[in-house]
């Protein structure tokens, strides 16, 4: 059997009442264990946060290592299939269109890729990094050591390992017949087991981490959006008022997920974009424009100058290593872990590109202009900071969800300015929100459903639903504690998906190298037929 009968096969096993089209294995067994350890969770908030903070401490101690090598070979396996035969390799085959346009597909992985992160860390983490670096990343310059460092965390690694498992599950999916799911990735290895229980325990794996994930980024995200509310304009600091954000972002997200990718999450996605622009726009206006450029462009030149020392770094003292994990190795591991979300949505709106325009997109235009936006809000928290005898180094210690609002009242004199500013974004944060949880319930559906495409409109209720339910539930019954857990559980995940990710590579080169000939004589084929047009029309003159 070729791989679209197997891949009916394995959807002909679906659940198909009440509205649904689901694996059952997958999504019982997701659903299951989900509630399982949330009820865990809620219920011995002290121990299971000791229990798995011990686990993600030893985690990010001990294997600091393999995160730095996974996320730099990730980065070189991807610049070496963007740069080489295999770029040209579209998604889709040769003569596959791109689905959307380009202004809408970066919006698109803007929105989902990054998102709320410029917002807070934008504004908190230069501040940090200013405070205490290791003395290995240390150059001669605190402030552009501090955005130096900041762009490794949220720069060119992390986009790669986005990247490569998005150009592994489009190829898979489009080129190969293969359902999108992570199952996939492992075809060239595990053949046609990828369709029993060994591709159902895969993708129960993907389901976990992404709805612990978002269950996590939802919950909160409504106590930042609170924490803003209320220093904005007084609303009381409350888990009543942090539940009717979550049952709001969900309404709308659920809105956005059931109208479908062409529709509700590319129209977000793109007021997103504008609103986000807006509000970052203004900021650049109304304060310090020449040291935010400047801040830039040095700090870019230094990340890039001592890349090879920076990303390959690691801590030797005992300060040095806690240091790392806090940092660098909790990124490089949220990053990893949440591949299966970001890859897989991203492989949902890149049919039609090569594997060169994905590759060059998400490493080098998405890191670059996430650079900018985080240096504009970065480089005016530190001028404030300055200029206002460490006002935003207290405001940061003191709360990062409302640093950003700090900033702006110690920028902006006239109250109306600083309204119409903070409420601005306000609301793009809100919006950050809702496209990460509408892309989340759309990937969480396509990987329930044996990596279909479109599945029924109920089934995207559900999970969207789902989703607001277990961090409404968590949030109002285990606290902050049992939300820092989940979000420790996601870190603990990025050591298993990294391993994955390895195997991945693996396994998408050994399948291109079988390709890539067809793709040389397609191409062959055509400039052959060019040529011969073109002597056709000559003879006609």
């Amino acid at each position: 059997m070729n791989n679209i009968d197997l891949t009916k096969k394995l959807h002909d096993r679906n659940f198909t009442k009440y509205g649904f089209d689901m694996n059952l294995f997958v999504s019982m067994v997701s659903t299951i264990l989900v509630l399982g350890f949330i009820i865990f969770t809620i219920a011995k908030p002290n121990e299971s946060a000791e229990v798995f903070n011990g686990i993600k401490s030893y985690i990010n101690t001990k294997y600091n290592w393999f995160f730095a090598f996974t996320i730099n070979f990730a980065l070189i396996f991807t610049l070496y299939l963007s740069f080489s035969k295999f770029g040209k390799i579209k998604l889709g085959g040769p003569k596959a269109k791109a689905e959307f346009s380009n202004f809408s597909w970066y919006s698109m992985l803007f929105s989902a890729g990054i998102g709320i992160g410029i917002f807070f860390f934008g504004v908190a983490e230069p501040i940090y990094h200013m405070q205490s670096i290791p003395m290995g990343l240390a150059g001669d310059n605190p402030v552009i050591d501090g955005f130096k460092i900041m762009y490794l965390h949220w720069g060119f690694n992390a986009w790669a390992v986005y990247g490569i498992v998005a150009i592994a599950l489009g190829y898979f999916t489009y080129n190969k017949g293969l359902p999108l799911s992570l199952r996939s990735l492992f075809y060239p290895i595990l053949k046609e087991k990828i369709f029993g229980i060994w591709g159902d325990i895969i993708d129960t794996l993907a389901v976990l981490s992404v709805l612990f994930g978002l269950a996590t980024s939802l919950g909160l995200g409504a106590q930042q959006i609170n924490s803003g509310l209320n220093y904005i304009f007084g609303i009381p600091m409350s888990y009543q008022v942090q539940i009717i954000l979550i049952i709001c972002i969900t309404f709308i997200a659920t809105l956005s997920v059931v109208s479908g990718i062409s529709k509700g999450i590319r129209f977000l996605s793109e007021a997103n974009f504008y609103i986000t622009g807006v509000f970052l726009f203004g900021i650049l206006i109304l304060g310090p424009t020449y040291f935010i450029f400047s801040t830039y462009f040095n700090s870019v030149g230094a990340y890039i100058l001592d890349f090879v020392k920076i990303s390959i770094f690691l801590g030797v003292t005992e300060a040095d290593i806690a240091w790392q994990g806090a940092w660098t190795i909790f990124y490089w591991a949220w990053w990893i872990a949440w591949t299966p979300f970001v890859g897989i949505f991203i492989a949902r709106i890149s049919k039609g590109r090569t594997i060169k325009e994905i590759g060059i997109g998400t490493i080098f235009c998405s890191s670059l202009a996430i650079f900018f936006a985080m240096t504009i809000l970065g480089a005016t928290s530190v001028f404030v900071n300055d200029i206002n005898d460490g006002v935003m180094v207290n405001a940061v210690n003191s709360n990062v969800a409302t640093a950003l609002f700090a900033m702006i009242a110690n920028l902006i004199s006239s109250k109306v300015f600083q309204g119409i500013i903070s409420f601005v974004g306000m609301v793009a944060t809100i919006l950050f929100f809702i496209t990460s949880s509408d892309s989340g319930s759309l990937v969480v559906d396509n990987l329930t459903s044996g990596g279909k495409l479109d599945s029924p409109k109920v089934q995207r209720i559900f999970w969207a639903v789902m989703e607001g339910l277990i961090a409404g539930s968590v949030l109002v019954l285990g606290g902050t504690k049992a939300l820092s857990t989940l979000q420790g559980v996601v870190i603990i995940t990025g050591l298993p998906f990294g391993i994955l990710v390895l195997i991945m590579c693996y396994s998408l080169f050994i399948s291109l190298k079988d390709d890539i000939k067809q793709y040389e004589k397609y191409e062959l084929n055509k400039l052959k037929k060019n040529r011969i047009n073109r002597c056709k029309i000559e003879l006609k003159r």
